[in-house]
């Protein structure tokens, strides 16, 4: 059975704001757990460090799980499709050539959303960096390696 995609529909009603805060999501192709190794994770916080560094974001809150990653951002000067255009695609340049390897390495497309004024950042940020403990990954937070917030 083909896997079917659904990244023509991420793009519906996407907007970009500057000074909004997201929370954005992309997944390897196949869900391959690429990110169990996680000197291959740090090349993706590589890229948030360089998205921070372009002014692209503020960088808040990400975790980095085996298969995908969740960031939270407030938006500076990019749109949330070239935000995850260059970091997607340079990761997948450096960790194809760590791992030797070539091809696609992410699924097309990433989830955003949108945080409302009203919900509490740190909740957010919790909920995102608790997510090795959700899967089972580790017992304490602190015991695994791909994640940080900058309230933390």
């Amino acid at each position: 059975m083909p896997i079917r995609s659904h990244a023509n529909h991420l793009r519906t009603g996407r907007h970009s704001q500057c000074g909004q805060i997201y929370l954005l999501t992309a997944v390897t192709h196949l869900r391959k757990p690429v990110f169990s190794d996680w000197r291959a994770g740090r090349l993706v916080v590589d890229q948030f460090r360089q998205a921070r560094t372009e002014g692209y974001v503020d960088s808040l809150a990400w975790v980095v799980m085996p298969d995908h990653f969740h960031w939270l951002v407030e938006l500076q000067n990019s749109t949330l499709s070239q935000l995850m255009l260059a970091t997607k695609s340079r990761s997948a340049r450096e960790i194809n050539a760590y791992l030797g390897r070539s091809g696609q390495f992410w699924q097309r497309g990433f989830h955003d959303r949108a945080i409302r004024h009203e919900e509490n950042l740190l909740t957010v940020a919790r909920y995102i960096i608790a997510n090795p403990l959700r899967a089972g990954l580790v017992r304490r937070v602190h015991d695994y390696p791909l994640w940080d917030a900058v309230w933390l």
